[in-house]
């Protein structure tokens, strides 16, 4: 019998090592990501504070089309930058969760940019 390896422990892992190096500030705050099978989601977070200071998700009502594609991922990563702007939050850190930097996560990061943030 083969064991597989518990892949969401392992990510936690991964999240924890990360997160022991980034903090979020209220100069500069953490852009987090969460990504499940079906949909996508990101936080901007001042963990000085412990506040959430912008969101967006692919679960969002005005949201149009499948949210579990880069596509998504994508109008995700610009819809957040576009609040982060009109709240004055222009520098992030990147939180990519545990994730690997490739696919849906990076389509994120680059709509973010794309968008006017900076990390």
């Amino acid at each position: 019998m083969v064991n597989r390896p518990d892949t969401r422990a392992q990510r936690i892992k991964r999240h924890k090592r990360v997160r022991a190096k980034i903090s979020g500030t209220p100069e500069t705050p953490r852009l987090n990501v969460f990504r499940s099978n079906a949909h996508i989601y990101a936080q901007i977070i001042d963990d000085v504070n412990g506040v959430t200071l912008v969101s967006a998700s692919s679960v969002e009502k005005d949201f149009d089309g499948p949210g579990g594609n880069c596509e998504a991922a994508a109008k995700v990563g610009k819809l957040i930058a576009e609040r982060a702007k009109a709240k004055g939050i222009e520098n992030v850190r990147f939180d990519r969760g545990g994730y690997i930097y490739h696919g849906r996560v990076k389509a994120l990061a680059d709509g973010a940019r794309e968008g006017g943030l900076n990390f």
